[in-house]
C-alpha cells in the first residue's frame, strides 16, 4: 500500500504541495457521498462538473476541487488546491453519525492528521511530515501504528511520511486514492463554494 502512494506522488508530483484527505464512515448506511458534501460545502449543494484535467481548471481558476472516492463502507475526498485541514466544527459535523479520518499538509510544511467519531474529536497529530509529532487530544492508541509505520522511515523522506499518512488511513477505512482518476479527460469533480475549512 505504501508503494501505491510512493507512485501517487510520483506520478502527481503537485499533491506534494498541499492536499487533504478525508475519509468518513457513516453509522448510517443511509447517508450518501452527496449528504456529506452538503456538510462539507456549509449547508448548500455544491457543483459538480466533468472536465479534462481538472487540477489545470483548479489552478487557473482558484477553485476548491473535490475528488469523490467510494470504498467498502466509507466515502473519501480528496482536495489538492490548498491542502487545508477541515476545520474543529467541520470535522465534528461530519462525525456526528460516522467515523472521520483525515490527514493534510500544505507547502509551508505544516501536516495533520486527526480522527473523529460521534460529533467528537479523538486524536490529531501536527507536524508529521517533517518529523516533529505532537499528540494533542486523548487517545494516542488511535495512532499507534501509525507510529511505528513513521518510526521505520528516514526523517527526511517527506513524501514517505505523506504515503504512510494515506496508507494508513485506507488500511484502517479500507478507502483508498485510484491514482489514474486524478487527471485525465472527462474527470468528474465537485466544487466547493469556500475552501474546506
Amino acid at each position: 500500500m505504501l508503494d501505491h502512494y510512493r507512485a501517487l506522488f510520483k506520478r502527481h508530483q503537485w499533491l506534494t504541495d498541499g492536499a487533504c484527505w478525508t475519509v468518513v464512515q457513516p453509522f448510517d448506511d443511509e447517508m450518501t457521498p452527496d449528504d456529506l458534501l452538503w456538510r462539507m460545502n456549509g449547508g448548500r449543494d455544491p457543483e459538480e462538473l466533468t472536465v479534462d484535467h481538472p487540477m489545470e481548471l483548479a489552478l487557473n481558476e482558484d477553485l476548491t476541487l473535490l475528488f469523490v472516492f467510494e470504498g467498502d463502507g466509507g466515502y473519501g475526498f480528496l482536495e489538492c488546491t490548498y491542502g487545508d485541514p477541515p476545520s474543529d466544527e467541520l470535522l465534528r459535523t461530519l462525525s456526528e453519525d460516522a467515523r472521520v479520518w483525515t490527514t493534510s499538509w500544505q507547502v509551508n510544511g505544516t501536516s495533520t492528521i486527526r480522527c473523529a467519531a460521534g460529533g467528537r474529536i479523538q486524536a490529531s497529530i501536527w507536524n508529521y511530515v517533517l518529523g516533529e509529532r505532537i499528540d494533542e487530544e486523548p487517545a494516542p492508541d488511535v495512532f499507534a501504528d501509525f507510529h511505528v509505520m513513521l518510526d521505520a522511515l528516514d526523517r527526511e523522506d517527506f513524501d514517505g511520511r505523506r504515503a504512510t499518512a494515506l496508507a494508513f488511513i485506507e488500511a484502517a477505512t479500507g478507502v483508498g486514492i485510484e491514482i489514474d482518476w486524478l487527471d485525465g479527460e472527462q474527470t468528474t469533480v465537485t466544487v466547493l463554494d469556500n475552501p474546506v475549512s
